[in-house]
């Protein structure tokens, strides 16, 4: 029985290696391609580069528009972010820990939006947003990608919060503590694995979001980074310079590395403790 359990566990062990490196490779891949030039690349797409061309990058952040679409998109994103979060975690701390009539009613209209589809609300909010003079404006888009509150970010922040214990905000109640600083010096310190587990999943959200900033941004001087690449993209098909391409996917995967690296730690502790708890 041994022999097969570890038999087994060698299996499970090779599978997610397999797994691993199905998701690595073409990551991996994309970077050393962007180092030849285009001869190199269509000659043979397995080799690996004669020398590094820096260049290509130095043409996909100017040329190409990679180095302005990044702005952009700490702009939208960091923006986005910041008040997102403030939103999602008041109002996470209002359905789960506030006690009012109709709370419970509320939370299970917020929940039934769950099966509704979301491209429903796409024609509304664009006529909002176009009446608003809000179209092809970052500031416009900000606005619509934070005051949207998603369920899902709502439900995974408001089970960490409803898993703390309510004598805490007692005690503080008889230390004469007011409701902000019941909220802000309490709860938000106690939940800050999820908020941060919140934060990345908006991040990436946000960062990976292609819809919204297509339909509402025409200037092309005001793209992010994943309308950024679709339009480069386009580009290929008459001038086939795919090493810059590929030098622009490599820029572009640089946050996401990033953030990943400085909150893997949080992230996994705080997706960890809203599963359990909440």
């Amino acid at each position: 029985m041994k022999e097969k359990r570890t038999l087994m566990d060698i299996v499970w062990r090779l599978v997610l290696y397999a797994w691993s490196l199905t998701i690595l490779f073409p990551l991996i891949w994309i970077v050393y391609e962007s180092f030849k030039s285009n001869p190199e690349f269509f000659k043979n797409i397995w080799s690996l580069p004669s020398e590094l061309r820096w260049q290509n990058y130095s043409k996909a952040w100017n040329q190409y528009g990679f180095g302005q679409s990044l702005l952009n998109t700490l702009y939208y994103v960091g923006g986005s972010m910041v008040l997102g979060l403030f939103f999602t975690t008041i109002n996470a701390y209002a359905l789960t820990r506030m006690q009012f009539r109709g709370r419970k009613l509320i939370w299970g209209l917020i929940m039934l939006s769950l099966f509704l589809p979301g491209i429903n609300a796409l024609v509304p909010q664009y006529v909002i947003m176009r009446e608003l003079g809000l179209t092809n404006s970052l500031t416009g888009l900000i606005l619509l990608s934070s005051l949207g509150e998603s369920v899902f970010y709502l439900m995974l922040l408001g089970g960490f919060m409803s898993s703390l214990p309510v004598e805490l905000e007692e005690s503080a109640t008889m230390d004469g503590a007011t409701l902000f600083q019941k909220f802000w010096r309490v709860i938000v310190p106690l939940s800050t694995p999820g908020i941060v587990t919140v934060g990345v999943f908006k991040f990436l959200g946000f960062y990976n979001n292609f819809l919204a900033p297509f339909i509402y941004l025409s200037d092309p001087g005001k793209y992010p980074i994943a309308v950024q690449m679709y339009s480069a993209n386009k580009q290929m098909e008459f001038t086939a310079d795919w090493v810059t391409l590929f030098a622009g996917v490599t820029i572009a995967m640089v946050p996401s590395i990033i953030i990943y690296i400085l909150f893997q730690k949080l992230l996994m502790e705080g997706a960890t403790m809203g599963a359990v708890k909440g």
